[in-house]
Parts: C-alpha cells; structure tokens; sequence
C-alpha cells in the first residue's frame, strides 16, 4: 500500500469518528465539505480548474455543492473508493503522485482542528515520501522570501529551499514542514535565525 492510499484509509476513518459537521483548518468547510472537495478533485475534472483560477470557481463551488449534499456515508465511500478509471488521477503512480500531499495535508486539517491534537508519530515510509516532494517543492515556495531558508530534518538532513542573506532555519519532521509550506501555521517547529528574519518568513504566502 502506497502512502496515498494509506492517507486516504486514514481520513476516511477520522471522516466516521467526527462526523460531517466536525470543523477543519480550511477557513469556512466542515468535514463534510472537505470530503465533498475530495471527491470533486478526483471525480469531476471539469470542475478542477476553479480549484485554482477564481474565472472557473463558481462552477467549481456548484459541483462541490451537489456533492456535500450526498448522503455522508455514501460521500465518504466516493473518497474511500479512489479515483475511477477515466480520471487522470486514476492512472497508475499518479495517485500517488498527486495525492500523498494533498490526503496528508487534508487529514492534518481535519485533526489539528480538534481539541488537544497531537501530531502523528513519524512513520518512515510516509516521511520519507513527504521529505522528497519538500525538495522538489520547497524552492517555488520560497521563491519569493527576502532572506535565505534552509529545512532541515531532525535527523540533520536539509534543503537549501532559498539562498539568501540572514538565512532562517526551520527544523521538524517532514510532516509538519509540509504543513508549513501548505500555509498551516498548527505545527510544531523551531526557527532559528534574526527575530525579523523569521517574522518575515512566518509573513510570507506559502502553498504547495
């Protein structure tokens, strides 16, 4: 089982524990509607570009509509099931590909919006997964920073995600860098470098 499929047995139980209404980190969406943003992303590649491009985004939001008022059960079992076989998200390694990051950050945002969350223990499989999409990301994210920004692991592995002057480091595992650069500020990090320089960097507009 690859770690996209292992994220998404996850939320799909955390989905049944808390039920439709439980809140998530995605500013004004319950559980119910990140479910239903799930299943259009992977079902409905009509509605995909309004994800992204507000031109398409109220297209995008009548589909995710029409799903969140499914049945919960029946909308949970559309993202247990997976992509169909006519997505793009159902061709062989792209499920992986473009969903280890997404099912992550997306459970994340249904946890960490709980009472007392706690990150999840480190898995190896998993952050070695999260750790090699950080590298290839990490540099467009931090694209536009003002001073440099090295991640690093706590096992001493790092990326040189920005060169520049007053470098902020920023040390955690692999998960909670990825939620960092996602635009999520629940995490447990430690950012050493000059106050200001880190104050810029916790200022700058992340996604990934």
């Amino acid at each position: 089982m690859g770690v996209a499929s292992e994220e998404r047995r996850l939320i799909c139980e955390a989905f049944e524990d808390l039920g439709p209404d439980a809140p998530t980190l995605c500013e004004g969406w319950n559980a119910r509607d990140l479910a239903a943003h799930l299943a259009v992303r992977e079902r409905r590649i009509d509605a995909s570009p309004g994800i992204m491009i507000k031109a398409f985004a109220p297209h995008t939001q009548r589909v995710q509509d029409s799903y969140a008022a499914k049945p919960w059960p029946k909308l949970v079992d559309l993202v247990r099931s997976g992509p169909p076989k006519l997505s793009p998200f159902g061709i062989p390694g792209f499920d992986e590909l473009a969903n280890t990051v997404e099912l992550f950050v997306h459970l994340e945002d249904l946890r960490r919006a709980q009472p007392d969350w706690e990150p999840r223990a480190p898995e190896p499989v998993r952050d070695a997964a999260l750790w090699k999409m950080l590298s290839r990301s990490s540099k467009l994210t931090f694209r536009n920073s003002p001073v440099g920004v090295v991640l690093r692991r706590p096992n001493g592995s790092e990326v040189a995600a920005k060169r520049g002057p007053n470098t902020v480091t920023i040390t955690g595992e692999p998960g909670e860098l990825v939620l960092f650069l996602s635009g999520r500020d629940q995490v447990r990090l430690e950012f050493d470098g000059e106050q200001s320089a880190v104050a810029r960097v916790k200022g700058l507009n992340r996604g990934i």
